[in-house]
């Protein structure tokens, strides 16, 4: 990991989030969008990916928290790097619990590819966490589900994707909402007309609203 932004609590800090960015980007990406919506006993921590080659964009070294192989689930999955980076959350979520906050007061979530590891370090996490966040995604290593499963499999999920999305297809997220539905009932999925693979204040709007309802 490359560091990561942390915005305080500006009241007593009784819960956190946890958020990653998706490739290319870094934690400041997202800090300043979520700071907007947090709730003042909320501490916010934004890692930094590592920077690695990524095959999707040939080689070139990015912020990257596994490497992607294609845009397709044909291309196969970088299983090594993703065991990796769910080892990485687990951690953070360690330190939060280290620090005082109750794994059930602890909310992770992502977009894109940060998205996608947060789904997947939910079900390979003991610990059990107040919600998940994931947006414009999709679970990696579905094949390894549910025998795989170590928690969270009645952990609120919000899942939310545009309908237009050039990226990371919008069935994708259906699909994996879907398989998710299988074996935890508390899953979300939110569709956004006309949103390609970014966010919206509608979006946001979700977000806070479930941040609320699962940290109040």
């Amino acid at each position: 990991m490359a560091g990561k932004v942390i915005i305080e609590a500006s009241a007593k800090h009784t819960a956190t989030v946890i958020f990653f960015h998706g490739l290319g980007d870094t934690g400041h990406g997202w800090a300043s969008s979520l700071a907007e919506i947090k709730p003042a006993f909320v501490k916010l921590v934004c890692p930094t990916a590592p920077t690695i080659p990524v095959t999707l964009n040939s080689g070139f070294r990015m912020p990257a928290w596994f490497d992607l192989k294609g845009l397709d689930l044909s291309a196969g999955e970088d299983t090594e790097g993703i065991q990796r980076a769910a080892a990485s959350v687990h951690g953070l979520i360690e330190d939060e619990i280290k620090g005082g906050i109750p794994s059930n007061r602890i909310i992770i979530g992502g977009f894109s590819q940060g998205g996608a590891l947060s789904l997947y370090s939910s079900l390979v996490t003991q610990h059990t966490l107040g919600g998940v966040v994931a947006l414009s995604c999709w679970l990696p290593l579905r094949d390894s589900f549910p025998a795989k499963i170590v928690g969270n499999t009645e952990t609120p999920i919000l899942m939310c994707h545009g309908d237009s999305d050039p990226i990371v297809p919008h069935r994708w997220g259906e699909q994996s909402a879907a398989l998710f539905k299988k074996f935890n009932k508390s899953v979300e999925f939110r569709t956004y007309r006309n949103l390609a693979h970014s966010s919206s204040d509608e979006e946001m709007r979700d977000v806070k609203a479930f941040i609320m309802r699962n940290l109040a």
